[in-house]
């Protein structure tokens, strides 16, 4: 995990939720920014390479209930429902076309300990579903809104997948990162709270880099057998 973000800093949940993102976010991961690269670049990921990105991405947080799901019914702050129900129901909407982008890019390439592989995503998604109930107020929405903040670089993999696979990327209708932060500042400044946002912002993550170290060493190995 990288030190670049700020550990905890009293009443100012928000701006520690940015720096983690920045730091330890999809952003920040050298293999989902060549899966991100526009079509004309040089070192981008071959399709077989993007539709392995999108299978694994569906097997993470393609099933329902998910996370922002789960967040919901451990959260009792007023301040976070309405974007709670705005964010349930925009990633439904991304659940249907994640399963759209991966049906278009075929199917995952044959990799070396291809089942090991899954099952270790499988247990990510399983710790994912285990914070996301947490009882620890704050927890459970640290990880949804991390989920959310971190989503506009996991979807432009998935729109650079479509693309390749010549699908039209559909739009997103997640909430925005301006009104993400919004209600983070309306959970927090309560040092317990802030410090399980963080605590549930900083896990969501660890499971985003996981996969994209995973996703990373598959192509690896495709590479050496090729």
């Amino acid at each position: 995990m990288s030190e670049a973000a700020p550990r905890y800093q009293f009443g100012d949940v928000s701006r520690v939720l940015e720096a983690l993102i920045a730091a330890d976010g999809t952003v920040a991961h050298a293999y989902a920014n060549r899966a991100s690269m526009g079509i004309a670049r040089e070192g981008l990921l071959s399709l077989p390479d993007l539709a392995d990105a999108s299978f694994y991405i569906s097997l993470l947080h393609g099933r329902h209930p998910g996370v922002i799901d789960y967040a919901a019914t451990r959260s009792a702050d007023n301040g976070a429902r309405l974007w709670l129900i705005a964010a349930g129901d925009a990633f439904a909407a991304e659940r249907a076309y994640m399963t759209q982008v991966t049906v278009a890019a075929g199917a995952a390439p044959s990799t070396a300990g291809q089942a090991d592989c899954e099952t270790a995503v499988s247990q990510q998604r399983h710790a994912l579903d285990t914070l996301a109930q947490s009882d620890r107020r704050g927890c459970a929405m640290g990880a949804a809104m991390a989920l959310i903040l971190d989503w506009g670089a996991v979807r432009h993999v998935l729109d650079m997948t479509a693309i390749r696979a010549g699908l039209e990327p559909q739009p997103c209708a997640l909430p925005d990162r301006a009104t993400t932060l919004e209600v983070a500042r309306a959970i927090g400044g309560d040092d317990i709270i802030d410090r399980a946002i963080q605590f549930g912002a900083r896990q969501l993550l660890a499971q985003h880099r996981g996969l994209w170290d995973l996703l990373s060493a598959r192509a690896a190995v495709r590479a050496r057998t090729a």
